[in-house]
């Protein structure tokens, strides 16, 4: 089976939990970069993570998740569609190096400084919408941790997370407690019913927490879930599909010229020869000769100014 994430319900229907692991997807990502193998730890565990938040939200959009440093790494981010498509890239500081040892702390905020973003951006935006974005600290020793510190900063479920990378896969598991008793407060329900709910968290959490970070690299969602879970009954829903996909385009690349602005444009085809633009993504380029250049500027109407993933 291809790459895929699966969701399970635990019988009581108080804990989700959710399992994925990702090889190819993961491999086209970072297959387009050379990335020491501390930053593809955390850019895979990053990854998985979108894959799994994804998967919870009723969203028509994009998902993106970065990490903003004041060390090494100036910006890890991935976006993840609502069909589970992903791209990623990670942009080191110029002239920093990172050894392959260095821990979560020191390659993103070893002057505290640093910060994890949440954006949800919707698809069909209404007119004057903005995305939403949510911001927190980086407080934590690794991208599980940030996480689960900003779910509860959020004030959103009880989650759980963990999450693992290496060179051949990405993957992760996530617990999640969901509301009880169907929207009745807790004084209308038994007390033991409470209690039967924190039982199944409590035993869900602690069976996961026996995880070792090779098994969730090495063992597809169902046999993990399985290994863990083989005494619960739990549903098991149908799998869904993760792929690497990058929606950069040449039309996206002339809004990037098109913010340049022609003077700087054209005073780059005068040196160059040719406008190039890359995708930090992909790392596809686009080349716009001095005919291109001018047919744009010439036919173009006002752009908005909004962020480029993109760089010249």
């Amino acid at each position: 089976m291809t790459d895929h994430l699966r969701k399970y319900l635990f019988a009581d229907t108080t804990v989700r939990a959710q399992a994925v692991s990702l090889r190819s997807t993961w491999q086209q990502v970072i297959a387009r970069h050379d990335y020491p193998p501390a930053i593809q730890r955390v850019l895979g565990e990053l990854v998985a993570a979108s894959t799994l938040l994804s998967a919870n939200l009723k969203f028509d959009g994009v998902l993106a998740l970065q990490l903003q440093g004041d060390g090494p790494v100036a910006l890890a981010v991935v976006e993840c569609h609502a069909d589970l498509g992903l791209r990623a890239t990670v942009k080191l500081r110029e002239g920093e190096t990172v050894s392959d040892d260095d821990d979560f702390q020191t390659l993103f905020n070893p002057n505290g400084k640093g910060r994890f973003i949440v954006v949800l951006d919707p698809q069909d935006k209404h007119p004057g919408q903005q995305p939403y974005q949510g911001i927190v600290a980086l407080e934590g020793d690794t991208v599980a941790e940030v996480l689960e510190h900003y779910m509860a900063t959020s004030e959103q479920l009880q989650t759980r997370m963990w999450l693992s990378a290496d060179a051949d896969c990405a993957a992760g598991l996530l617990l999640q407690q969901l509301p009880r008793h169907g929207g009745k407060t807790v004084v209308e329900v038994e007390p033991q019913q409470d209690e039967d709910a924190d039982d199944t968290w409590n035993r869900a959490l602690q069976l996961a927490a026996t995880i070792k970070p090779e098994e969730l690299t090495e063992l597809p969602p169902e046999k993990l879930i399985h290994r863990l879970y083989w005494q619960e009954t739990m549903t098991a829903f149908d799998p869904l599909p993760v792929s690497y996909r990058c929606n950069c385009s040449r039309e996206r690349i002339a809004q990037v010229l098109l913010m340049l602005g022609q003077e700087e444009v054209d005073s780059i085809v005068e040196e160059q020869g040719k406008a190039s633009v890359s995708c930090d993504y992909c790392v596809k380029t686009f080349d716009f000769d001095a005919v291109d250049c001018a047919e744009l500027f010439a036919n173009h109407s006002p752009v908005v100014r909004h962020h480029s993933d993109l760089k010249h």
